[in-house]
């Protein structure tokens, strides 16, 4: 019983975080990608731990203060597990595991007649459900037949020790050096549509017509400054070793005298002719680093190409080879305002097991001809790097 005049008052409990609880509901405050439903209990959480009552808390947010109580309460519950929706009965599900199952099985196993793939029409009929039923299963297992990537390894027989060299100097450039990635962009057409596109507005993106005119190309050598991401480029209308060397002696002209120079390029033969090497001999601080064969992904610089060609060459319209070198220094000189460094964190080892992994699975498959020489070289690096890991203080 209470005195007569009394009003009872519930105080809210308290909410106390660890540093680890506090930081993960901090990140999901900030989330644009988790549901909406959680970025709001995890703000309602860290108001509470701030010390803040239900009422303040739910008129900052614009909720009742019954919705920020039962957050609350069921955080000091069950924590961060409280914030999820508990499991709701509904209908009972009218697809079950083993039609679930065959589904899964059919995608993955079988292909339709004189085709390549399912599609969810045609494996309805096959499966015994809707083609709605089928998506619905796709998604929920990742299942996208319509969808190709492409790969390729390489069988390079000194992979390990090529990629491991490329990798050590990107992650840990050597004193009074410069690192370059260099490589030539061959074959950049200047391409005019017969027709202009038709414009932009409300519900229609860009058009152009599929067909062009070709009014020459132009081969972009260019190289990259590891350090700060500067590029050094020229134009030539051809790709062999004179003006590969040519290529060279702007980079030599653009670089520090007093430092070494550190190129990281491809295999191609032009890179390696007799007159480069030459060349090579009487410039000592040159050094060269291949990267193995099918492998331009840990060339840099590719990556700047591929910047390239999607925001300037891909869409664009050039009425001549010179028009098309002028748009492309342009997009150059404008990357040059604002250089980022290019920051390599991937180590080798971690590199080397994922091909490792997908040798062995290609191999697992039966689809090889013949046996991996790059599977080799791959575990003949592991090997050294395990045995030198345990011969470690």
């Amino acid at each position: 019983m209470t005195a007569p005049g009394w009003v009872m008052i519930r105080c809210a409990p308290k909410v106390w975080l660890s540093q680890e609880v506090r930081d993960d509901l901090e990140r999901f405050s900030r989330s644009r990608t988790l549901p909406a439903s959680l970025v709001e209990r995890a703000r309602i959480v860290l108001g509470a731990a701030d010390g803040r009552d239900n009422q303040q808390i739910a008129t900052q947010m614009g909720l009742c203060r019954q919705t920020v109580g039962r957050w609350r309460e069921r955080f000091l519950a069950a924590q961060i597990d409280g914030l999820k929706d508990r499991p709701r009965s509904g209908r009972p599900a009218r697809i079950l595991a083993p039609a679930i199952a065959e589904v899964v099985r059919l995608t993955t196993r079988e292909k339709p007649a004189a085709e390549t793939h399912w599609s969810t029409r045609t494996l309805a009929p096959v499966a015994g459900v809707s083609a709605a039923t089928v998506g619905r299963i796709w998604r929920a297992h990742g299942l996208k037949p319509h969808r190709v990537k492409h790969f390729k390894l390489s069988n390079d027989p000194r992979f390990g020790e090529k990629l491991g060299d490329v990798v050590e100097l990107l992650r840990h450039p050597p004193q009074n050096a410069v690192v370059i990635s260099v490589d030539e962009k061959c074959q950049i057409q200047a391409l005019d549509r017969t027709q202009p596109g038709l414009p932009w507005k409300k519900g229609r993106c860009g058009t152009m017509t599929g067909d062009y005119k070709r009014h020459g190309t132009t081969t972009l050598f260019a190289g990259m400054n590891i350090a700060d991401g500067r590029i050094i480029s020229t134009f030539m209308p051809t790709h062999t070793h004179r003006d590969w060397i040519r290529f060279l002696k702007l980079v030599e002209q653009q670089t520090p005298q007093d430092k070494d120079v550190h190129l990281i390029l491809d295999n191609y033969a032009t890179h390696k002719t007799p007159a480069v090497q030459r060349w090579l001999a009487k410039h000592r601080r040159w050094h060269l680093h291949f990267t193995p064969t099918s492998s331009s992904w840990c060339n840099p610089v590719e990556r700047f190409f591929r910047d390239l060609t999607g925001k300037c060459i891909r869409r664009g319209v050039f009425h001549s080879v010179a028009e098309l070198q002028q748009s492309i220094q342009r997009y150059i000189e404008q990357h040059n305002r604002q250089p980022k460094p290019y920051i390599w964190t991937a180590k080798a080892k971690d590199i080397l097991e994922k091909v490792k992994r997908a040798w062995e699975a290609l191999s697992a498959r039966g689809g090889l001809t013949k046996v991996s020489r790059a599977l080799a070289s791959i575990e003949r690096c592991l090997a050294a790097e395990a045995e030198a890991a345990a011969c470690a203080p």
